[in-house]
């Protein structure tokens, strides 16, 4: 399986944001929508966890984006293994938008409480990748955050503190690709982005742990890997863009369209959605 990578003309290098101890972050400022309207930059944010957040970190998330709201998707192991750094005058919402099944699974496991360079999780990653049973945990995982009714509630809360929020908003999960991808996806289908823009905005992860990717790979081809175990490697440790346009047609097929979606499954309006048009571009 290749390393997905977004083009330049759709993802601007000032959209990648280089922190300190803060990974895989980028805002959505730069992107150009449907309507020719622009997202304004300095005002969204998606990223990894804030645990390592250095004092720069926190002063360019402050300076920058004025930030006023963080929006946490794990679970509470998680959250308590590594909490986000206290940041002043921020409100920390925690959101966990993994399903049910899905945390039991990941509690008892490794592959979202544990950072990608752990030489320990490479090697696990490299075992689970050769068990069907693992193969389709990670195939199921997008179709069950998006169609669990509980993900489905915090999802839609995650939104409306975005529309609501004061200054700039960031939204994280363990690594900032998969629940953090959903999350951003909802907030661009919401801001009228074409299904282009959203899939590219989401396959970045990719390169953001390339090596570790690459790595990875390198090891399961040489145990006799095929697509099937290169793909878990590729939803574990970067995302599965094929696996989430296959998501987003489960979504068209069931709602209609992703913009139905957010207001049938999320409770997002239509009006919340022109509110959010207005708020945040130009």
């Amino acid at each position: 399986m290749m390393v997905y990578a977004c083009s330049p003309s759709s993802a601007p290098k000032d959209r990648i944001l280089h922190f300190d101890g803060i990974e895989n972050a980028r805002e959505l400022g730069g992107l150009v929508m449907q309507d020719g309207r622009t997202i304004r930059s300095g005002k969204l944010v998606r990223s990894a966890e804030l645990s390592k957040a250095s004092d720069n970190d926190v002063a360019i998330l402050k300076k920058r984006f004025a930030l006023s709201d963080v929006f946490d998707f794990r679970f509470e192991k998680e959250r308590s293994a590594k909490p986000d750094r206290e940041i002043e005058g921020v409100t920390n919402t925690w959101l966990s938008t993994l399903p049910a099944v899905f945390v039991a699974s990941f509690s008892s496991g490794r592959a979202d409480s544990t950072t990608v360079q752990s030489d320990n999780l490479l090697e696990a990653l490299a075992s689970y990748a050769f068990h069907p049973k693992a193969q389709a945990m990670a195939q199921k995982l997008y179709p069950a955050i998006v169609m669990d009714t509980t993900s489905q509630k915090r999802y839609g809360e995650f939104l409306r503190g975005v529309l609501e929020a004061d200054g700039g908003a960031l939204w994280h999960c363990s690594q900032g690709k998969d629940r953090c991808g959903w999350g951003s996806a909802f907030v661009l289908a919401a801001l009228g982005a074409s299904r282009e823009t959203i899939v590219e905005d989401f396959a970045l992860s990719n390169a953001s742990y390339a090596p570790a990717i690459e790595a990875l790979s390198a090891k399961i081809k040489e145990k006799g890997g095929g697509e099937a175990e290169l793909g878990f490697i590729n939803a574990m440790i970067g995302v599965n863009v094929e696996n989430f346009e296959h998501t987003l047609d489960l979504i068209d097929s069931q709602y209609g369209s992703l913009q139905a979606y957010l207001e049938k499954a999320l409770g997002f309006t239509a009006r919340d959605q022109e509110k959010m048009k207005k708020k945040y571009l130009r």
